[in-house]
């Protein structure tokens, strides 16, 4: 049986020394251009032998920290900066980034759901795979940056999965550390589960690192500074950035854990959300979390939500308009090994 080939090419050579940047290509056959190809967003900078990292933004089109924050890091780093590789993929979900979507307005594929893919499949699905089995066997590390996009704001956090071994943990908490972000968590099963790129890192044998810097479709300057001060310092840990390349201290981080599904609370009706606390806010288990009033029944009194456990508000709905099923917080509790 022969291997699969993605119909998705490069423009760029990832084995090439020095700095390149163009599109990967994906063929895109509709009524405006017959014989058109999606243009992705590549580059890659590449000197000597050292690691590889791939630095990853816009799995999720709405969400603008780590799409600017590698932007800038693209721009501002050279060949002889660096010792290894830096493979850039700022916008990974293209047509999801240019309409400001969550997914992709072509198949309203969601790319962190996607994986590992299907190289035959449609424009999301091919896009997962090429990540899955063209880039990331290339890689020993992938930044891979979120916030909360347009419905959820959380407390600016880097972020990892849980890992078994305790140096592993070890090392990946001290990369969260450097991330200089207000707070740093360690998910046991991240949303998603297998479909995301957390899975996917660890099917290829890739460390994975994330974020979740904001939210609301909003960018601040603090949250910025993480994606891009951030990702410098670890790089610089990793040993992927020269010694000669300055960088900022970090600034102190909280670790968190965020474990099972009772550290999470979603709506039980319908309605207009009003929060009952902040982001931030330590609460208990028991405690309501925010009442969801009827538009249509305003004389009947709101529904409440409640928090199923103690914890740190690390996450909030930011939309009003809520339905049965969304997530309205989710919290983080203090990181035990």
């Amino acid at each position: 049986m022969s291997k699969a080939v993605s119909r998705i090419s490069s423009e760029i050579d990832f084995n090439l020394e020095g700095k390149q940047v163009g599109f990967l290509r994906l063929p895109h056959s509709v009524h405006r251009s017959a014989y058109g190809w999606i243009p992705i967003p590549v580059a890659c900078i590449k000197n000597g032998e050292g690691p590889t990292v791939l630095l990853m933004a816009g799995n999720h089109g709405d969400e603008y920290e780590g799409q600017i924050g590698h932007g800038v890091l693209l721009r501002t780093l050279e060949a002889q900066d660096i010792q290894g590789r830096i493979i850039f993929l700022t916008s990974a979900n293209f047509p999801a980034a240019m309409a400001g979507m969550r997914t992709s307005p072509i198949d309203e594929g969601n790319l962190n759901r996607s994986f590992p893919g299907d190289v035959n499949g449609g424009t999301t699905a091919q896009i997962a795979w090429y990540i899955e089995h063209v880039l990331l066997p290339q890689c020993d590390y992938v930044f891979d940056l979120h916030s909360g996009g347009s419905s959820l704001m959380y407390l600016p956090s880097a972020l990892c999965r849980r890992q078994s071994d305790p140096t592993k943990m070890a090392q990946a908490i001290e990369i969260l550390k450097l991330m200089g972000a207000p707070a740093a968590y360690v998910a046991d099963s991240p949303q998603g589960d297998d479909r995301t790129l957390t899975a996917a890192a660890g099917r290829q044998g890739v460390v994975h690192f994330g974020s979740e810097l904001g939210g609301g479709g909003t960018l601040t300057p603090a949250a910025l500074r993480v994606a891009i001060d951030g990702v410098r310092r670890a790089l610089k840990h990793l040993g992927i950035l020269k010694s000669s390349v300055q960088v900022e201290p970090a600034a102190p981080t909280q670790l968190l854990q965020v474990r099972g599904s009772d550290y999470f609370v979603y709506a039980p009706d319908s309605g207009l959300f009003e929060p009952l606390v902040e982001l931030g806010d330590v609460v208990k288990a028991g405690q309501a979390a925010g009442r969801i009033h009827f538009l249509d029944t305003p004389w009947r009194e709101p529904s409440v939500a409640y928090f199923k456990h103690d914890g740190v508000a690390l996450c909030k709905r930011m939309m009003c308009r809520t339905e049965r099923g969304d997530c309205l917080f989710h919290l983080g509790t203090p990181f035990e090994y």
